[in-house]
């Protein structure tokens, strides 16, 4: 088993930046791949970044490229997401989650939506 713990969420203005981060316990020793995903009230569960950590690729969704940065600290077992020039849309609630693939491919496709170990999520709000 692998508990994920995630904080930093909060409130920010269109614009700003907010630090999110995702301390891993248990089998992490287990999973290969860690990723923050995102939902909104009435949307589906969207992939926002993913990291394999035995190799460092990553995957990005479209609409977060250039503004969030995925990064690990395998010292502290944590994951971090830095989100910067946040726009309304950004707001949903973010998961953090750790999966064993095996196969970078599969971790940094984009594909991943279910499976693995999942926190219990942060509320990020950003308003115009």
């Amino acid at each position: 088993q692998v508990q994920l713990v995630e904080s930093g969420g909060g409130s920010v203005q269109a614009g700003g930046s907010l630090g999110l981060s995702c301390a891993a316990s248990g089998n992490t020793y287990s999973t290969d791949c860690m990723g923050w995903f995102r939902q909104a009230p009435g949307k589906e569960r969207e992939a926002v970044a993913s990291i394999y950590t035995n190799g460092g690729g990553t995957y990005y969704a479209d609409s977060v490229k250039g503004r969030f940065t995925i990064s690990q600290d395998n010292a502290k077992n944590t994951l971090y997401l830095q989100m910067n020039s946040l726009k309304p849309e950004d707001t949903a609630m973010y998961y953090c989650a750790a999966a064993a693939f095996g196969l970078q491919y599969s971790c940094v496709s984009g594909a991943w939506r279910h499976g693995g170990y999942w926190g219990q999520g942060t509320q990020v709000t950003v308003s115009s």
